[in-house]
């Protein structure tokens, strides 16, 4: 017997084994079920005999709650986690292993990596190591040779003397191979080929060396990611998100203890299974759209993200277009949040005007003991709060004072004849109206209102460029002011508002609400303003983030690599550290090199593409639209036979999706993707470019990429993002003469 024939049987024995394993698991947890079952229809026996049926007092309902709660963790306990974990484990429960001996020992360990722990309780043997375990962290980063590890004593050295890939369907050995370097291009090359699913799927068999390391930081506070398109970014961040929690086992780190800030709905809905996936809980997810509806509780007007990028897009040609870009650039700034800052200083020193109290002639304190006591604020009460506590005070110095008035008016209404209960009634409602009149004085200082602030900074004349002495402000801020306060009197508050006022609001109310995030994940970092990162510092004072996000997909503004300098200074952490993704795995060679003519010189070379090889990009001509949706029609069937499952038809706008969406289905079983709505599903469907960020499909169709329709930077942005979604083809249609940017 060769070689080969003797590691293929080893292997064979060993999974044979493994898998029967984890039968036997699986059959001592469906035991332990059935038992937990009749513990639970004894306590619910002990219930109904033990409570009362109906209940009428208060007593009789604790009772009943003292049953129920231990009866529902059982019941919450009934879906057993390690049966599902089992159940997963059976078709594939391993991918990889390498062989390791420790320094200062002579056995050599076989360590099995799969998607969980498997080990026998009863010998201590481990069948398969969790990917997440530290020892794992040996498969994804070295070669055959020196290798090293952390472990909760130190770092573990020692010699990796072999490196396997294993394919494993339905519990059956497909292949396996040993690779020497990395984990090799083959198997990298064999996922990538598959067809992309309708939701995010886990990446745990082809993690790069570079990947890894970002998945398995906990050292730094504030960890940034600059990663091209198809670079895996949002992956490697739900994949962070696991080892965390994995860690959290002893960090005490929960899934309600994380958040992701997405793009947008249907982006939250696209990588939702991805945890569950990896057997963990999902976490929170938000847009910041829900951030500051939810804190505004609809008292502005719901611009959304989507419809300030749906009105750039349509006035990209027009002044207005470029008025409203300067406006949101500047509400955004490092810059404006100064102007807010010194707007609070100065409403709190010059604005509130505190006056001399009296209650019914004894003066209670003066203007100038409130003020003092205002401005003392050693310890950082948020403004509402403070003037709040300063109200509480005299009120509750007003009580006594009260008290003895209603008294006086009681000895006057004993003395007086006749109507006693008129006269009593009518001195207690007097002293009602004159503690109310009281408490409408001290309000005129105590009461503080955000919007009224922001709209002072815009309706009085001078003010702003006051509060920007030293700034630099942009060349039309004159009509910047002026449309902002336009729009303020006609009660209209647009997208790039909304930072501004949620700041303002945060530092004047301050924020408990999110006490118990402790990491945040920020992706698509690039299209959050310095303003917004302000708020997330607000939002999540004590959390640690994660922040992903690619300079090169920013689309209404331009930026650079500054940006996360930016983000970095705002957030302020202890230790940060700013890593690179620079190769794309998502695309064709062929379609990478097509959209990297759509970048500038200075990204392209920090850009490197996986040799996946792939049909060459199609550029084609129609002369109607009418030819142009039957092509698109033909192209879907044609692409379906071939066996892709998603087909994305990506238009330039929201408008352009729905007018495309109710011509084509007509005559094609087809989804229309809306922004506050809508989940990616296999087959095909419409979405607008912008919509299509973080998504990926195994067929990309730009819809009439003609020249006027896109000539600009700014549309040139929209058609990266596009044409970047495709796994395996993609296929430009124009009408008239084609886009000068390709």
């Amino acid at each position: 017997m060769d070689s080969f024939q003797e590691n293929h049987q080893e292997e064979i024995e060993y999974l044979t084994k493994t898998i029967a394993f984890i039968n036997e698991e699986m059959e001592k947890e469906e035991i332990d079920l059935v038992e937990k079952k009749s513990d639970l229809i004894a306590a619910r026996k002990d219930m109904y005999e033990n409570t009362v049926h109906i209940s009428s007092d208060f007593e009789s309902l604790v009772d009943i709650s003292l049953y129920l709660t231990p009866v529902n963790n059982q019941i919450s306990n009934y879906n057993s986690r390690r049966i599902k974990k089992l159940k997963k484990m059976i078709s594939s429960p391993y991918f990889g292993r390498f062989d390791f001996t420790e320094k200062g020992f002579s056995e050599k360990e076989k360590i099995y990596i799969g998607l969980y722990n498997l080990m026998d309780r009863d010998t201590g043997h481990v069948y398969v190591y969790d990917w997440r375990a530290p020892i794992s962290s040996i498969f994804y980063r070295y070669e055959l040779g020196e290798a090293m590890y952390d472990t909760p004593i130190g770092i573990s050295r020692g010699d990796v003397s072999l490196k396997r890939q294993y394919q494993i369907r339905n519990s059956k050995l497909k292949y396996f191979f040993d690779c020497s370097v990395r984990i090799t291009d083959e198997i990298l090359q064999e996922v990538l080929s598959h067809n992309t699913s309708a939701k995010m799927k886990n990446i745990i068999e082809t993690i790069q060396k570079e990947q890894d390391v970002i998945i398995r930081d906990r050292d730094h506070e504030l960890l940034i990611v600059q990663g091209v398109a198809g670079s895996g970014k949002t992956s490697i961040a739900l994949h962070r998100i696991a080892f965390l929690l994995y860690e959290g086992l002893n960090s005490n780190l929960q899934s309600n203890n994380v958040i992701i800030i997405s793009p947008n709905i249907v982006f939250s809905h696209y990588i939702s299974s991805v945890l569950p996936e990896l057997g963990e809980e999902n976490v929170r997810q938000s847009i910041f759209d829900d951030l500051v509806l939810d804190a505004f509780k609809g008292r502005f007007g719901e611009e959304t993200r989507d419809m300030q990028l749906e009105t750039l897009i349509h006035s990209r040609a027009k002044i207005v277009g470029d008025q409203r870009r300067q406006s949101i650039d500047f509400k955004g700034s490092r810059i404006f949040k100064q102007i807010l800052d010194r707007l609070l200083w100065h409403y709190g020193h010059q604005l509130i005007v505190f006056e001399d109290v009296y209650y019914n002639g004894t003066i209670i304190t003066t203007r100038q003991q409130l003020k003092n006591r205002f401005l003392h604020n050693e310890i950082g009460i948020p403004m509402a709060k403070q003037l709040k506590i300063i109200e509480k005070t005299l009120l509750e110095k007003v009580h006594p004072l009260q008290r003895n008035r209603l008294k006086r008016l009681e000895k006057i209404v004993e003395k007086s004849e006749g109507h006693e209960f008129e006269i009593k009634s009518f001195s207690r409602l007097l002293a009602i109206k004159q503690a109310k009149a009281f408490r409408e004085r001290i309000q005129r200082f105590t009461n503080v209102d955000y919007s009224q602030l922001y709209e002072l900074l815009f309706n009085n004349r001078g003010l702003l460029v006051k509060l920007s002495k030293g700034l630099e402000l942009p060349e039309n801020i004159e009509e910047i002011v002026t449309t902002t306060q336009e729009n303020l009197r006609k009660g209209q508050v647009h997208y790039e508002d909304y930072a501004p006022l949620l700041y303002l609001k945060l530092k004047i109310e301050g924020n408990d609400l999110f006490s118990e995030i402790k990491h945040v994940v920020i992706d698509e970092a690039q299209d959050y303003s310095p303003l917004q990162y302000e708020v997330f510092k607000l939002l999540y004072k004590n959390a640690t983030y994660t922040v992903l996000g690619d300079i090169q997909q920013t689309i209404e503004k331009t930026i650079n690599r500054s940006h996360y300098d930016d983000i970095s200074e705002i957030l302020s952490k202890n230790k940060t550290i700013k890593l690179s993704l620079d190769k794309g795995y998502r695309s064709t060679l062929e379609i990478n090199t097509f959209t990297q003519k759509l970048l500038s010189e200075g990204a392209k070379q920090n850009y490197c593409s996986i040799e996946r090889h792939g049909e060459e990009p199609l550029v084609l001509h129609q002369e109607t639209f009418e030819s142009m949706d039957e092509a698109i029609i033909g192209d879907i069937a044609m692409y379906t036979e071939q066996g892709y499952e998603s087909i994305a038809v990506i238009c330039k706008t929201q408008n352009d999706a729905e007018k495309v969406y109710c011509r084509l289905k007509k005559s094609v079983q087809i989804t229309l993707i809306k922004p506050r709505g809508g989940e990616v599903i296999k087959g095909a469907l419409v979405i607008p470019s912008y919509m299509a960020k973080g998504l990926e499909f195994d067929v990309v169709i730009v819809y009439d990429v003609n020249k006027e329709n896109y000539s600009s930077d700014f549309d040139k942005k929209l058609l990266y993002i596009a044409c970047t979604r495709a796994l395996h083809r993609l296929v430009i249609y124009y009408k008239g003469d084609k886009s000068l940017l390709i």
